[in-house]
Protein backbone atom coordinates (compact mmCIF):
# COMPACT_ATOMS: atom_id res chain seq x y z
CA UNK A 1 0.00 0.00 0.00
CA UNK A 2 2.91 2.32 -0.54
CA UNK A 3 0.87 4.21 -3.12
CA UNK A 4 -1.79 5.20 -0.60
CA UNK A 5 -2.07 8.93 0.05
CA UNK A 6 -3.50 10.24 3.25
CA UNK A 7 -4.67 13.69 4.06
CA UNK A 8 -3.14 14.25 7.48
CA UNK A 9 -0.17 16.54 8.01
CA UNK A 10 3.36 15.14 8.28
CA UNK A 11 5.09 18.39 9.23
CA UNK A 12 7.39 18.58 12.21
CA UNK A 13 6.15 20.17 15.43
CA UNK A 14 7.28 23.76 16.02
CA UNK A 15 10.77 24.16 17.47
CA UNK A 16 11.24 25.30 21.06
CA UNK A 17 11.97 28.92 20.12
CA UNK A 18 8.73 29.16 18.12
CA UNK A 19 6.81 27.67 21.04
CA UNK A 20 8.41 30.15 23.46
CA UNK A 21 7.57 33.10 21.21
CA UNK A 22 3.95 31.94 20.87
CA UNK A 23 3.67 31.46 24.64
CA UNK A 24 5.11 34.91 25.33
CA UNK A 25 2.83 36.49 22.72
CA UNK A 26 -0.23 34.79 24.23
CA UNK A 27 0.74 35.87 27.74
CA UNK A 28 1.29 39.51 26.71
CA UNK A 29 -2.08 39.61 24.96
CA UNK A 30 -3.85 37.81 27.82
CA UNK A 31 -2.42 40.26 30.39
CA UNK A 32 -3.53 43.20 28.25
CA UNK A 33 0.02 44.49 27.84
CA UNK A 34 -0.23 44.50 24.05
CA UNK A 35 -2.92 43.84 21.48
CA UNK A 36 -2.74 41.32 18.69
CA UNK A 37 -3.13 44.22 16.22
CA UNK A 38 -0.11 46.00 17.71
CA UNK A 39 2.01 42.86 17.41
CA UNK A 40 0.84 42.35 13.82
CA UNK A 41 1.75 45.96 12.98
CA UNK A 42 5.19 45.53 14.54
CA UNK A 43 5.83 42.34 12.59
CA UNK A 44 4.61 44.02 9.38
CA UNK A 45 7.03 46.90 9.96
CA UNK A 46 10.09 44.71 10.46
CA UNK A 47 9.18 42.29 7.68
CA UNK A 48 8.29 44.84 5.02
CA UNK A 49 9.08 48.46 5.93
CA UNK A 50 12.59 48.46 7.40
CA UNK A 51 15.59 46.42 6.48
CA UNK A 52 18.49 45.91 4.13
CA UNK A 53 16.43 46.28 0.94
CA UNK A 54 15.94 49.94 1.93
CA UNK A 55 19.69 50.41 2.23
CA UNK A 56 20.13 48.73 -1.14
CA UNK A 57 17.69 51.23 -2.67
CA UNK A 58 19.66 54.13 -1.17
CA UNK A 59 22.94 52.76 -2.54
CA UNK A 60 21.49 51.97 -5.97
CA UNK A 61 20.05 55.49 -6.30
CA UNK A 62 23.42 56.99 -5.33
CA UNK A 63 25.15 54.86 -7.95
CA UNK A 64 22.88 56.00 -10.79
CA UNK A 65 22.03 59.57 -9.73
CA UNK A 66 25.06 61.82 -9.14
CA UNK A 67 22.96 64.65 -7.67
CA UNK A 68 21.43 62.25 -5.15
CA UNK A 69 24.89 60.88 -4.29
CA UNK A 70 26.24 64.37 -3.58
CA UNK A 71 23.16 65.11 -1.44
CA UNK A 72 23.48 61.76 0.36
CA UNK A 73 27.10 62.41 1.30
CA UNK A 74 26.32 65.98 2.41
CA UNK A 75 22.94 65.44 4.12
CA UNK A 76 22.28 61.74 4.61
CA UNK A 77 19.20 62.34 6.76
CA UNK A 78 17.48 64.44 4.11
CA UNK A 79 18.45 62.24 1.18
CA UNK A 80 17.43 59.01 2.91
CA UNK A 81 14.16 60.55 4.16
CA UNK A 82 13.35 61.62 0.58
CA UNK A 83 13.08 57.91 -0.23
CA UNK A 84 10.69 57.38 2.68
CA UNK A 85 13.14 55.68 5.02
CA UNK A 86 12.88 57.31 8.41
CA UNK A 87 12.20 56.25 11.94
CA UNK A 88 13.62 55.05 15.18
CA UNK A 89 17.38 54.38 15.14
CA UNK A 90 17.76 56.23 11.85
CA UNK A 91 17.33 59.84 12.93
CA UNK A 92 21.01 60.81 12.75
CA UNK A 93 22.79 59.31 9.77
CA UNK A 94 26.07 59.93 8.01
CA UNK A 95 27.08 58.19 4.80
CA UNK A 96 30.76 57.44 4.24
CA UNK A 97 32.03 56.44 0.82
CA UNK A 98 34.46 53.68 -0.09
CA UNK A 99 36.99 54.88 -2.67
CA UNK A 100 40.04 53.49 -4.46
CA UNK A 101 42.16 54.47 -1.44
CA UNK A 102 39.75 54.27 1.53
CA UNK A 103 37.62 51.42 2.84
CA UNK A 104 35.16 52.11 5.65
CA UNK A 105 34.14 49.82 8.50
CA UNK A 106 31.38 50.57 11.00
CA UNK A 107 31.26 49.30 14.56
CA UNK A 108 29.47 50.31 17.73
CA UNK A 109 32.06 49.83 20.46
CA UNK A 110 29.59 50.40 23.32
CA UNK A 111 26.55 48.39 22.28
CA UNK A 112 24.97 47.75 18.89
CA UNK A 113 23.81 51.11 17.47
CA UNK A 114 22.59 50.36 13.96
CA UNK A 115 20.52 52.24 11.34
CA UNK A 116 17.34 50.15 11.49
CA UNK A 117 15.32 51.99 8.81
CA UNK A 118 17.94 51.31 6.13
CA UNK A 119 19.58 48.08 7.31
CA UNK A 120 17.03 46.43 9.60
CA UNK A 121 17.93 44.89 12.92
CA UNK A 122 21.65 44.35 13.56
CA UNK A 123 22.98 40.85 12.92
CA UNK A 124 24.26 38.85 15.89
CA UNK A 125 27.92 39.18 14.86
CA UNK A 126 27.63 43.01 14.84
CA UNK A 127 26.44 42.97 18.45
CA UNK A 128 29.08 40.50 19.62
CA UNK A 129 31.83 41.68 21.98
CA UNK A 130 34.61 40.04 19.92
CA UNK A 131 33.57 41.90 16.74
CA UNK A 132 33.22 45.21 18.57
CA UNK A 133 36.68 44.87 20.12
CA UNK A 134 38.51 43.47 17.11
CA UNK A 135 36.99 45.84 14.55
CA UNK A 136 38.85 48.71 16.21
CA UNK A 137 42.05 46.80 17.01
CA UNK A 138 42.37 44.74 13.81
CA UNK A 139 39.97 46.03 11.14
CA UNK A 140 41.94 44.47 8.27
CA UNK A 141 41.81 41.06 9.95
CA UNK A 142 38.07 41.34 10.65
CA UNK A 143 37.38 42.33 7.04
CA UNK A 144 39.47 39.38 5.82
CA UNK A 145 37.34 37.02 7.93
CA UNK A 146 34.30 38.36 6.06
CA UNK A 147 36.04 37.68 2.73
CA UNK A 148 37.22 41.23 2.03
CA UNK A 149 40.93 41.19 1.24
CA UNK A 150 42.31 44.70 0.86
CA UNK A 151 45.63 45.73 -0.60
CA UNK A 152 48.09 47.01 2.04
CA UNK A 153 47.96 50.55 0.61
CA UNK A 154 44.18 50.84 1.15
CA UNK A 155 43.46 52.93 4.25
CA UNK A 156 40.76 51.56 6.55
CA UNK A 157 38.63 54.09 8.40
CA UNK A 158 36.69 52.71 11.36
CA UNK A 159 33.54 54.61 12.33
CA UNK A 160 32.11 54.22 15.83
CA UNK A 161 28.33 54.24 15.58
CA UNK A 162 26.60 55.83 18.58
CA UNK A 163 23.14 56.85 19.70
CA UNK A 164 23.93 60.29 18.26
CA UNK A 165 25.24 59.11 14.87
CA UNK A 166 24.66 56.02 12.77
CA UNK A 167 26.72 55.26 9.65
CA UNK A 168 26.00 53.75 6.26
CA UNK A 169 28.85 52.81 3.95
CA UNK A 170 28.39 53.67 0.28
CA UNK A 171 30.25 50.96 -1.65
CA UNK A 172 32.08 51.74 -4.89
Amino acid sequence: MSGDHHSHDHTEPPDSLTLKVKALESLLIEKGLVSEETLDALIETYEHKVGPRNGAKVVAKAWIDLEFKVWLLKDANGAIASLGFTGRQGEHMQVVENTDTIHNLVVCTLCSCYPWPVLGLPPAWYKSAPYRARAVRDPRGVLAEFGTQLEPDIQIEVWDSTAEMRYLVLPQ
